[in-house]
């Protein structure tokens, strides 16, 4: 995609606040507990490479990610640290993770069979690391049964010489709930799966950024230090937070048209927004094509400190606002983040938009360009 380089319309990144929000991390966790970051899609949209940097500055031990690509980005961005790749790679491309230092989760023994014939041909300078997945509740990767699992965790040590049992993982479906009674089923299982071992791998690790946050001493000795390492909270606003998140991620344009209108006037498609009177519209070259969904209309934005709200639909490339009075081309407007002693939230954004705050994160397309304030 074009990035949209020669418009007033970017993504801005402080680099200083995903610093702070691992080091806050880090200060609470034992010192034999590492902190990987979770950096994948693009950094939750935030610029995986320079958001795993910061991260690194900060302490990070590692880094996790969905995709092989995603762990090869960050190979190729000279970033040595330990990777794991949290989704289920082809086997096929088993022996590249090998040769790349790249860890990967495995949630069944007929992957182990496949990836040892590929390894086989090549016989890697070192062991593939692998990471064995545990579905204790959440119904999306991992063994279910025990007996597999040991069979699996058998195959690895017979097998020495093409993987290393490097881990064990499992993920939590309501660690961000109040209600822990699900949550508490799930890690009864991991922990009897952990139970069975003779011998624990290197890391063993449940925790998400809402386990950390709300139930540390489910930690293990590594945690995945995913939304909250962008200051974004887990629950949204379901759970009080132990200590303050910094939001890493602003959202600001600026006002590219003004005018006038009078009472009954529309505006926008489907003519959905009528004026009661005469009032003044400004025009913002954003549109759902950059991720500001068109189901925002209603919601608002700030123009020197002052909420104006959204009217008409969102276009594809540009929205409309209502201003309380004229303002010059070029007024700054932010969609997310402060002005004037005012702030908009993601999590504002996702709660009117009736989705979450990952998502939104997620969906800002690369035509908006990724503007960086460095530590």
């Amino acid at each position: 995609m074009v990035v949209g380089n020669l418009r007033h319309a970017q993504v801005t990144i402080d680099e200083r606040a995903i610093f702070n929000n691992v080091a806050a991390e880090k200060q609470r966790l034992p010192k034999e507990t590492d902190l990987f970051a979770v950096v994948k899609a693009d950094g939750y949209g935030h610029g995986m490479v320079p958001v795993a940097q910061a991260a690194k500055k900060a302490g990070a031990n590692g880094f996790c990610v969905a995709l092989l690509d995603e762990a090869l980005g960050l190979r190729q961005a000279l970033l040595t640290e330990p990777i794991l790749v949290l989704g289920i790679t082809d086997p096929e491309y088993s022996n590249i993770a090998a040769s790349m230092d790249i860890s990967l989760a495995v949630g069944s023994r007929e992957w182990l069979i496949q990836a040892k014939a590929v390894l086989a041909q090549t016989v890697p300078l070192r062991p593939l690391a692998v990471h064995l997945a545990v579905d204790s509740g959440m119904g999306r990767i991992g063994f279910t049964d025990l007996s597999e699992f040991l069979r699996a965790v058998h195959y690895i040590q017979t097998n020495s010489e093409y993987f290393d049992f490097e881990g064990v993982f499992t993920h939590f479906a309501t660690a961000d709930s109040e209600e822990t009674a699900y949550f508490k089923q799930q890690s009864a299982k991991f922990n009897s799966f952990v139970a069975a071992l003779d011998d624990r791998p290197r890391y063993v690790h449940v925790s998400n950024s809402a386990t950390s946050l709300w139930h540390e001493a489910c930690n293990g000795n590594m945690i995945r230090f995913g939304v909250a390492l962008y200051g974004l909270n887990p629950s949204g606003d379901a759970l009080k937070l132990p200590y303050t998140l910094q939001p890493a991620l602003s959202l600001t344009s600026e006002i590219v048209f003004c005018k006038e209108i009078h009472a009954g006037d529309c505006v926008g498609y489907g003519a959905t927004y009528t004026a009661k009177t005469d009032e003044w519209v400004g025009t913002v070259p954003i549109g759902y094509a950059d991720g500001w969904l068109r189901r925002l209309q209603g919601f608002y934005v700030l123009v020197d400190g002052v909420r104006c709200e959204i009217v008409g639909r969102i276009c594809m490339d540009q929205f409309m606002i209502r201003l309380p009075k004229a303002y010059p081309m070029g007024t700054k407007v932010t969609l997310v983040g402060e002005d004037g002693g005012q702030t908009i939230r993601l999590q504002d954004v996702a709660d009117y938009s009736q989705t979450i705050h990952y998502e939104l994160a997620c969906i800002l397309t690369n035509r908006l360009p990724r503007n960086y304030i460095k530590i």
